[in-house]
This record gives C-alpha cells, structure tokens and sequence, in this order.
C-alpha cells in the first residue's frame, strides 16, 4: 500500500490567490501535450470557495480555457478538491479531483501539487521562468513523495496570460 502524501502544514489561501504558470506536469487525459502558456488563475467566489480559471494555447494554436471551482476539504487548505463540471453536476461526489499543496515556497512564488494516487502533479510558479535549480529541488520532492517522473512534461512559456480570443 502506498503510503499518504504529505503536504505542507497550511496554505493561507489569500495569499495562494493569483495568477500561476505551470513549469511541468505529469500527463493528463484532458489537457494537450503540445499545450503552452498554459496557467491558472485562482479567485475566490462569494461563497468561499475558488475559483479556477486555467488557459492555454492548445496543440492547434487555439486558445482555450477550463473554468472550475475548488473547495479546501478542512482548515489547513492544504487538501482541496476541484471540479470542473458544470456548476449543476458539482454536488456528483466522484466527479472532483484531489488538489494537495506538497510542497510552497514560503513567500508563495513556487508551489508543487499532486493528487494522493500519485497519478497527477503540477510544478506551479508565479513567473514563468523558473531557475533550473529549483525546478530540480522542488521535482526531486515529488520524487522522494513516490511521483513517477519518467513521462514528465515541461509547456512552453513565453510568460503571457492567455487572453481569450488570442491566436
């Protein structure tokens, strides 16, 4: 059996807000290989939860955009689980995925996430051009965490935001 993933103690959410580039990731089912300027931008909605709005030039040079909404699951904001399914399908329980923060930069500029299986991981970071080194330091924890890092994929990033519309 696998053993849990650590996270980090607490992620003050506040301050987790804003605009992240993704700097690598595992491959996902949903989102292209060749994708870039691909990030996520978080806000919070009236009600507490937050809202996720993820861009990205996909492989056609297209423009395009996955809206959702995360909800931490207790009050450390470590754990949260996203869906991106329309707001009606939200209360399905099996239609979230797992968002845990393993591992942030203390003045919040570099953060690492993976869902519990192993299955997913994002390096985020608020500049696009993240320094090899930590690169390297922050992928090496999801190493000792048990992530399979053999298939990992590093997006291009010219450090823009899409714009919807873009081309």
């Amino acid at each position: 059996m696998t053993a849990l993933l650590n996270t980090v103690e607490r992620v003050e959410l506040d301050r987790y807000l804003g605009t992240w580039f993704e700097i690598s990731r595992l491959p996902l089912k949903y989102e292209d290989e060749g994708a870039r300027d691909i990030t996520a931008t978080y806000s919070l909605n009236e009600d507490g939860s937050v809202r996720v709005d993820n861009r990205c030039i996909d492989d056609a040079g297209l423009p395009a955009q996955a809206l959702g909404e995360a909800r931490p699951v207790d009050d450390t904001g470590a754990r949260l689980t996203v869906s991106f399914l329309p707001e009606y399908l939200r209360w399905i329980p099996f239609t979230k995925g797992d968002y845990w923060v393993i591992r942030l930069a203390e003045d919040y500029s570099v953060s690492l996430v993976g869902t519990p299986d192993r299955r997913n991981l994002w390096l985020l970071a608020r500049d696009h051009d993240l320094p090899q080194a930590v690169r390297s330091d922050y992928l090496n924890t999801a190493r000792e965490q048990g992530f399979d890092l053999s298939h990992l994929i590093t997006p291009r990033q010219s450090g823009r935001v899409v714009e919807m519309g873009d081309q």
